[in-house]
């Protein structure tokens, strides 16, 4: 894992060009692990603009990943669902082709951050959980484990598809 103030970052890019913004918005995620209402509460909003914009992905979102994950393993209490949510996603964009490779250098402390989300989701398992939660940690319980499709659906899951599926509702009268 690169450290936050590995200059590395300043030749990284996400979205809106060089990634030289995301390590300050990882330090600024330590101090706000709870869970958060409202989807544009910072520095949530940025970094998933910046990550996984409109499900594309970039080597910057490799390489903050494993920091992700990191932090919400050593949250103390309850953490907002979005630190499984964002891995989960940025995985799902990576295995679907909608991103580079991930660069070698990132690669091991990549994929050993999406193996410890099972390890994170058994931590706050005593939490409660509210719908957004849950879905997150289906999501990347079913990353860590290698389905990526499974994910992805669980990820697409809302109210209306969940009330089809309870009901049988595929549409074909």
């Amino acid at each position: 894992m690169i450290e936050l103030d590995d200059p590395r970052w300043l030749k990284l890019s996400h979205a809106y060009g060089s990634a030289a913004d995301i390590p300050e918005l990882l330090r600024q995620l330590t101090h706000v692990t709870g869970p958060k209402t409202g989807y544009d509460s910072e520095p949530w909003f940025t970094l998933w603009s910046s990550l996984c914009h409109q499900g594309d992905v970039y080597d910057a979102s490799y390489a903050a990943l494993p920091h992700i994950v990191e932090i919400g393993c050593n949250a103390a209490g309850p953490i907002d669902f979005r630190f499984f949510q964002l891995p989960a996603a940025i995985e799902i964009a990576r295995a679907s082709g909608k991103g580079p490779p991930v660069p070698a250098d990132l690669a091991q402390a990549y994929g050993d951050a999406i193996s410890r989300l099972a390890r994170c989701v058994v931590q706050y398992l005593h939490e409660d959980w509210d719908e957004p939660t849950l879905l997150s940690v289906m999501s990347a319980l079913a990353i860590a484990k290698g389905h990526h499709r499974v994910a992805e659906a669980v990820m697409n899951l809302d109210d209306d598809l969940i009330a089809k599926l309870v009901d049988l509702d595929f549409g074909d009268s």
